[in-house]
């Protein structure tokens, strides 16, 4: 019993101390720029890949690509003893009552899952876009070779799988292929409706739409700097929640912000060289991508992205005007960069995917009193609990705390009305789970 105590003290004392997992950065190291490249390249090469395009040639059309995909996918799969089960979800799009849909047509995904050892129901996903287009949404034959959108976040998921799938986790990850985005995110809307109808317990989505630009259209050139985009709330929430809100906080505390936060701490830790650069808002200026689907259905999911979009090479015709080049072609693109924010996402996938899962309820209490009490459920897999407050302007989670394997905490000394607070799980390697915001009113 004595020896047991001392090892669970070493543990606690080395998971306060903030320790790194060795294994984080040999993902981050084994992200391979030339695969990134070559398969962008490959994607680029089959002429279009908009979603009404050739679904039967074996060399042109969104048919050829999905293919080729579910191909890499399973070769992976091959490579690692059959841990990815690979398979295709589709829907049925009418061109009725779509304005952006030229016929009717299936839209189809190409999905790999690694299942976890523990959790296997919990799945934290990486997406990219299989589709592209041309200057005309319902142009299906130009040539729109989509090079950076969004080949770059596909070649990202594929090379993120074959790094990932060398490990085992937890959790399962899905590395996705979605179509049907530039028509209206119809890809995405079935991979989540078919996840609520299974049941599946998301940690989240990290969608990837353009990751291998680093000179924006003003001139700018970062190749260090991405945006994370999230929404501050779910749309699911109910009047209750609402109104809680408005007495106790958190208007930017919810699912996808916290995902937005937790991704900003990883990088932070493990990729300091990077610019993480969270944006409080769901999505570009009136725009779209393939996270926010499963927002609707209450997910927590957010936007992967470069810094700075050059609008010359997005949704364009080849050609030259003004002396200006048009067009999404392949000379565009930066891999080194492509590969950091591939690393981005890797890093993350693993450290949700080897964290036990986040406290359900988080109970919150110290109302005209010096301190606050914290109560929170227990957790099967954790070994402890960190408690997260921030002042109530600030965007990150400042302060921790690492209490152990307790359910109740009272921070003394810190007063309830003038931060935010947060608990989260930890994991015997020291992997956390999201933070999750309180939930409940002490009494």
């Amino acid at each position: 019993m004595k020896y047991t105590c001392i090892t669970f003290l070493l543990l606690f004392s080395l998971l306060s101390s903030a320790q790194t997992d060795q294994k984080i950065y040999d993902i981050i190291n084994a992200v391979s720029e030339e695969r990134i490249k070559q398969d962008v390249k490959t994607l680029t090469e089959f002429g279009t890949r908009n979603t009404f395009s050739d679904t039967v040639s074996s060399t042109r059309g969104i048919g050829a690509a999905r293919r080729w995909i579910k191909k890499e996918f399973e070769t992976i799969s091959k490579d690692c003893a059959n841990c990815l089960n690979v398979f295709y979800q589709k829907d049925l799009v009418t061109k009725e009552g779509n304005s952006r849909v030229p016929h009717d047509a299936w839209v189809v995904n190409v999905v790999a899952i690694q299942k976890g050892t523990k959790y296997p129901n919990r799945y934290i996903i990486m997406s990219g876009d299989i589709d592209s287009r041309a200057s005309d949404t319902m142009d299906f034959t130009t040539d729109a070779p989509g090079a950076n959108d969004n080949a770059s976040g596909m070649a990202g998921t594929i090379e993120a799988a074959r790094v990932l799938s060398k490990y085992k986790f937890e959790s399962s990850i899905i590395y996705v292929g979605l179509s049907g985005e530039e028509q209206g995110l119809f890809g995405g809307a079935g991979l989540a409706a078919y996840a609520k109808e299974k049941g599946w317990d998301i940690i989240g989505i990290l969608n990837n739409d353009m990751i291998g630009n680093i000179e924006g259209v003003d001139g700018v050139i970062d190749n260090r700097t991405f945006r994370i985009f999230s929404e501050p709330v779910p749309p699911t929430e109910t009047e209750r929640e609402r109104n809680a809100r408005r007495f106790y906080g958190g208007e930017v505390d919810g699912v996808s912000r916290q995902l937005a936060r937790y991704v900003h701490k990883t990088v932070q830790t493990y990729m300091p060289e990077m610019n993480p650069m969270m944006v409080y808002r769901l999505d570009r200026f009136g725009r779209g991508g393939h996270h926010r689907p499963f927002n609707d259905l209450g997910f927590a999911g957010i936007r992967i992205m470069e810094a700075h979009e050059n609008y010359t090479q997005q949704h364009q015709d080849i050609r030259t005007e003004n002396g200006i080049k048009y067009g999404d072609t392949f000379e565009h693109l930066n891999f080194p960069y492509a590969k950091k924010l591939t690393a981005v996402n890797a890093i993350n996938l693993a450290s949700l995917a080897s964290a036990p899962p986040p406290p359900k309820t988080v109970s919150i209490g110290g109302i005209v009193e010096p301190s606050v009490k914290l109560k929170w459920d227990k957790v099967d897999g954790a070994v402890g609990y960190k408690i997260y407050w921030r002042d109530t302007t600030s965007p990150t989670w400042d302060y921790s705390r690492f209490v152990g394997n307790a359910t109740e905490f009272t921070l003394e000394g810190i007063v309830i009305d003038n931060f935010y607070f947060g608990i989260a799980s930890v994991g015997k390697d020291g992997h956390e789970s999201v933070v999750v915001f309180p939930n409940q009113i002490l009494r």
